[in-house]
């Protein structure tokens, strides 16, 4: 798969990582230079300084033979308007955005956009493992980042 992940910060470099592990092609867009270096010296994939919100930074990035588009970073209305461009301009078949506000993460998954929520997941994890003494997952990702080594 072709891969593009807009934002660097720990979400991003990590997913990138992942990706780039498992033998797709990842580009990865920041506005900050210095971001880049939580790709580690493994990660041969691209990277690309600019505002993920400009058409023709997403172009350099390939968009328009991209796969699968995740905007991560730190700013829901970036992230928003990312998705919604990679997904109506250039008709990417797979768009994530992650999304802060609940509010506003429910409201742009029901108008199409895949959205992951870290306040609501995180939350209600926090609340199973309180009530259960166990966490609400069927995998360990900690464990499987920690063995990757990425």
């Amino acid at each position: 798969m072709n891969i593009i992940v807009l934002g660097c910060g720990r979400v991003g470099s990590t997913f990138a990582r992942l990706m780039y592990h498992d033998h797709h092609r990842v580009t990865v867009i920041d506005l900050q230079n210095e971001a880049f270096r939580r790709l580690g010296t493994r990660f041969k994939g691209e990277r690309i300084i600019g505002n993920g919100i400009d058409e023709d930074v997403l172009r350099k990035a390939g968009i328009e033979n991209c796969d699968v588009f995740v905007a991560a970073t730190q700013g829901d209305n970036r992230n928003i308007m990312a998705a919604q461009i990679a997904k109506v301009v250039f008709k990417v078949p797979t768009v994530i955005a992650r999304i802060y506000d609940p509010i506003r993460a429910d409201r742009y998954r029901q108008m199409g956009i895949v959205t992951i929520c870290p306040t609501t997941i995180v939350s209600g994890l926090l609340r199973d493992f309180v009530n259960t003494n166990t966490w609400g997952l069927a995998k360990d990702y900690s464990a499987e980042y920690v063995e990757l080594n990425v």
